[in-house]
């Protein structure tokens, strides 16, 4: 009987994923993401109010039906999965019931933003080449909508901050003057691939720029005269997410969204502070190892006007990244044991986003390193960069993650902030123990690095919760880290736009390093720390507290990696 229990319990929760998880990839067919690529569509996803109260509905009955399952009677691989599909559905219905489709933006990315992702992926075959041409087409319509969504978000004071607006006109007027085939929706079609056939190639061009002349630009040109003309005028000159609509509720549900912790923002604010101290005394030690007499103000500026800490061009920039991306991969078996099969491409942060995006980024397939106002790319960070953004960090977990054909598609193709950005945070601190920072500059950067995420913990709940202006959030910023003045700058009107995003990182680590303390002290001398990333690797993202339940299993099952000797 309890067997029959566990079974119907399992199969009804498998349904209710499966079914949602189908219903959410149509829903939002042909919007694709920095790390996630949509359902292939000819169009693209509704935005009107209607459509907005559906999917609430949707999720507020996904929810009702995970209530009503027989929680106890799972096992844990279930229990995990109902642990991860809660967290996605509770989140995307608290942004349906906050509206956050109101502000379909934040300081360095954007509704039309996202088309550039869309536009570098190549086409594969002639019915690829007509569904874009189709997106193409759809993108007026879109454009009104998210109009029309913003508009009835500044009338009820739901917008982001006026001065966190700076960078996107420059984006949308990239696209406004260029209707040749320079257009950034263009890039596709450069390049088609071979199996389509000349003439229905010249064909697909040619409609392409008929479409980016008569429909693409048309519309980036009002979008570009609203954001002018209505938007940015119109924007809140406050701050805090708590100064918005149902503000405080707002914030702590946008706290556990990214972090998956129900943590208040003054418990975060004083961790913060407390992890602020410690790091701080960490540096000073490093600064006295790198035989600099000075203070911490006189060594800052020191590493923020010497030249030799910074790349003279952008190719010596990427030269280095590489450099240091081979000499990780050299040691990377020796401490995870699983690596995926696909590799990454190290490349430029594309022109239209640099100004406003951050050092770099990674993915699965890519490491993006901003070659963009090279003074405000110190090379003593670009270790503790590579490591987070490329391997063992996002380049090597997202595919990893992905290659997990056993797992539901909603665990392979989802992204959790806390768990991934976490681990890539982790991943800087695994350098220590890798060798991989080889002078005190590069251990000073590597602090830096973690010096600005526990940062974030004090301005973001600063900004959001406890009343600080832009200029104390920029001067916490600059006592305390060794971040340029543009960057400084960039990264407080990120936490502005985007409230409680910037608290993943450090939480995220926080719990990677209890769950391996956890192991450590479980296990003895059986503890094997390929084994042990294995294991909190194989389940994807997750929230937080199931890293707890994954780990219990690793201790359970004798600390044995999860995946097979052989591949």
């Amino acid at each position: 009987m309890p067997h029959a229990r566990h079974d119907e319990s399992a199969r009804r929760l498998r349904a209710i994923c499966a079914r949602e998880w189908a219903w959410r990839r149509r829903e939002f067919a042909g919007a694709d993401e920095e790390d996630n690529d949509a359902l292939p569509a000819d169009h693209l996803p509704r935005v009107d109010p209607d459509a907005q109260a559906t999917r609430e509905r949707r999720w507020a009955d996904t929810l009702h039906a995970l209530d009503r399952l027989d929680a106890d009677a799972l096992e844990a691989e279930d229990k995990i999965n109902l642990a991860v599909h809660r967290h996605q559905v509770e989140s995307l219905h608290d942004d349906q019931r906050f509206r956050s489709w109101q502000m379909p933006l934040t300081s360095d990315s954007a509704f039309w933003s996202n088309l550039g992702y869309t536009a570098r992926r190549p086409l594969h075959d002639l019915a690829d080449a007509e569904r874009y041409l189709g997106l193409l087409d759809d993108i007026p319509r879109w454009f009104a909508g998210n109009i029309a969504n913003m508009r009835a978000g500044l009338a009820r004071g739901f917008s982001l901050p006026r001065t966190s607006l700076g960078g996107h006109e420059t984006s949308i007027a990239a696209i406004v003057h260029a209707g040749d085939e320079s257009n950034l929706l263009f890039t596709p079609l450069r390049r088609l691939p071979s199996n389509i056939a000349p003439a229905a190639q010249a064909r697909l061009r040619e409609a392409a720029l008929r479409t980016i002349r008569d429909a693409v630009i048309p519309a980036h040109a009002r979008l570009l005269d609203f954001m002018r003309g209505e938007y940015i005028p119109q924007a809140r000159s406050s701050f805090a997410a708590g100064a918005l609509p149902d503000g405080a509720d707002y914030y702590r549900a946008q706290i556990r969204k990214f972090t998956t912790l129900d943590l208040g923002p003054e418990a975060i604010h004083a961790l913060g502070r407390d992890e602020v101290a410690k790091l701080h005394a960490e540096m000073d030690r490093c600064i006295r190892d790198t035989g600099f007499k000075g203070d911490f103000a006189a060594f800052q500026h020191y590493l923020r006007s010497d030249p030799r800490f910074y790349a003279k061009s952008a190719d010596e920039l990427l030269k280095q990244a590489a450099w240091i991306a081979n000499r990780v991969n050299g040691v990377l078996g020796q401490w995870i044991g699983r690596l995926p099969r696909r590799r990454f491409e190290i490349m430029p942060v594309p022109d239209e986003l640099a100004p406003s995006s951050t050092f770099g980024r990674g993915g699965a397939g890519y490491y993006l390193v901003n070659t963009w106002n090279l003074p405000a790319r110190p090379l003593y960070a670009l270790t503790a960069l590579t490591l987070h953004e490329a391997a063992p960090g996002h380049a090597l977990q997202m595919p990893l993650a992905a290659e997990r054909e056993d797992l539901p598609p909603f665990r392979r193709q989802a992204q959790n902030s806390a768990y991934t950005e976490g681990w890539a945070l982790y991943s800087e601190r695994l350098g220590v123990e890798m060798g991989l920072y080889e002078t005190p500059w590069d251990h000073f950067g590597y602090l830096g690095f973690q010096m600005w995420r526990a940062c974030r913990l004090v301005v973001d709940t600063g900004l959001h919760h406890g009343g600080w202006s832009r200029d104390e959030a920029c001067a916490y910023l600059r006592e305390h880290t060794t971040l340029a003045e543009h960057e400084i700058g960039t990264e407080v009107d990120r936490y502005i736009a985007w409230p409680g995003q910037a608290l993943s990182y450090y939480l995220g680590q926080l719990a990677f390093l209890d769950a391996r303390a956890q192991a450590e002290r479980a296990l003895g001398g059986r503890f094997d720390i390929r084994a042990f990333h294995d294991a909190v690797l194989a389940p994807g993202p997750v929230p937080l507290p199931v890293l707890g339940l994954v780990t219990e299993r690793f201790v359970a099952g004798g600390g044995r990696s999860p995946w097979p000797a052989t591949r």
